[in-house]
């Protein structure tokens, strides 16, 4: 079991080593008990307990000297904290919803979530190559976004700034920007970003930098119902869509700069869940009822493995699309969808709406989707060729940003790539990809309408 403090701290379960320093808290085991003690010492940490399971638990608390409790007793207080933060989750078939931290092979929110406070946590290291902060400072701050009858969500906006940049804590590490620092520009395109399953608004920090300097507003959401600390609805994927949608109206509408947006441009991006994601918004209309024969055809694949452990024998039976579910928001005017999810349940007829450019990005070494059912059956389906790059060596994960030692260390499965794939250079070709094709194809767009 491996420990990991919100402020920076990891701690190895075996060794009760410190694997770095500063305010966390402690992991002790009393074997005659056959239990673990939580000793806490004075800071407010976000902690998150890893079972050998791969499930995620995810504590808040504040520690107090001479405080301590049993793993039971923490666990029924975060859960407590989840309810007030986050509000009631569906009860139905929450057993399903638990196995499901895997679904799709797309889990990634353990290093990346992003606090109920709106303050990413655990987010990947800002020593990425692809964040030059030499120039074109950036600014960062993070928001609540009215979600209807639910809690507000949570979502980070970079931008372009005149303020001065400096290393500000993204949880566990650090990025350069200029907090709440005043917006430089006007008119200029908005770019949102839908993260993968179970990950976070943090979860492309470094793209979102490098699209602010090149020009852009970047706004990214954290998809509840689908985050690192709550996949209770991830049998539900049409909730992500509308979320992306409020995420826009937030922008248009709310946010203290909207003015300086130019509504005629805007685009999407999207990793995994979120390039699904992107797809819908883009006019895209699937048919999750594939699902079930894709799996009879290959039981091996990540996503039917994580379905048959989670006890899903059948999504047709399991999930109740409404007939409502996949709505098209026609404010995006260009998509770029990184490694998407669920591309096989996408045909000819699903895709005919999606007459916007879309950019294509896929791993050449993706083992969680396998080729050619994911990017290359897009390719294939969609109603106009899409700019289409493949990555040599590139492994699913490569998309999000270059991990520090420590969670090279602690999430190999997430950080570790191919010998001879280095995925700072990567992501310095993808944030540039992404700059001059959004760049390029907003500005058409916007002359044609």
């Amino acid at each position: 079991m491996i420990l990991f403090a919100g402020d920076g701290t990891i701690r190895s379960a075996a060794s009760h080593k410190c694997l770095k320093r500063s305010c966390c808290c402690d992991l002790t085991h009393r074997p005659s008990r056959a239990k673990a003690e939580i000793r806490l010492r004075p800071c407010l940490s976000q902690v998150s307990l890893i079972r050998p399971s791969a499930l995620r638990i995810f504590f808040e608390v504040p520690c107090r000297a001479g405080r301590q409790m049993t793993p039971r007793k923490f666990q029924k207080k975060q859960k407590a904290t989840a309810r007030r933060i986050w509000g009631p989750v569906s009860r139905p078939r929450s057993a399903i919803f638990a196995g499901l931290v895997l679904f799709s092979g797309l889990f990634i929110g353990a290093w990346i979530p992003a606090a109920a406070a709106g303050t990413p946590i655990g987010a990947p290291s800002a020593s990425s190559a692809a964040e030059d902060t030499a120039d074109s400072p950036v600014g960062f701050e993070a928001v609540r976004v009215p979600n209807g009858g639910e809690p507000p969500l949570v979502a980070g906006i970079w931008y372009p700034t005149s303020t001065e940049p400096r290393d500000v804590p993204l949880g566990s590490f650090t990025q350069h920007v200029a907090p709440s620092g005043p917006l430089k520009g006007h008119a200029l395109p908005l770019i949102v970003i839908s993260h993968g399953g179970g990950g976070s608004y943090a979860g492309h920090y470094d793209t979102a930098i490098a699209l602010a300097k090149a020009g852009f507003i970047v706004a990214a959401v954290s998809h509840a119902g689908d985050t690192f600390d709550d996949q209770s609805k991830v049998l539900m994927p049409w909730r992500r869509p509308a979320q992306l949608s409020r995420l826009i109206d937030f922008m248009l509408k709310d946010w203290q700069a909207h003015a300086d947006i130019d509504p005629q441009r805007i685009g999407a991006f999207g990793f995994s869940n979120g390039g699904f994601t992107v797809l819908v918004e883009a006019g895209g209309i699937p048919d999750l009822d594939k699902i079930d024969p894709y799996c009879a055809e290959n039981p091996r694949h990540d996503l039917c493995t994580a379905l048959a452990k989670a006890g899903v024998h059948s999504v047709a039976k399991t999930v109740q699309t409404p007939p409502d579910a996949w709505k098209p928001d026609r404010r995006i005017r260009a998509i770029a969808a990184a490694a998407p999810a669920f591309g096989f349940t996408f045909d000819r007829t699903g895709l005919a709406s999606v007459q916007i450019p879309v950019l294509l990005w896929r791993a050449a070494d993706d083992r969680h989707q396998p080729d050619s059912w994911y990017e290359e059956h897009l390719r294939s389906a969609l109603p106009r060729p899409p700019e289409y790059h493949v990555e040599p060596l590139a492994g699913h994960y490569a998309f999000l940003p270059p991990c520090s030692a420590q969670m090279r260390g602690a999430a190999p499965q997430i950080c570790i790539d191919e010998p001879g794939f280095d995925r700072a250079a990567f992501h310095q070709r993808l944030n540039a990809a992404l700059a001059s094709f959004f760049s390029a194809s907003l500005q058409s767009q916007s002359a044609s309408h």
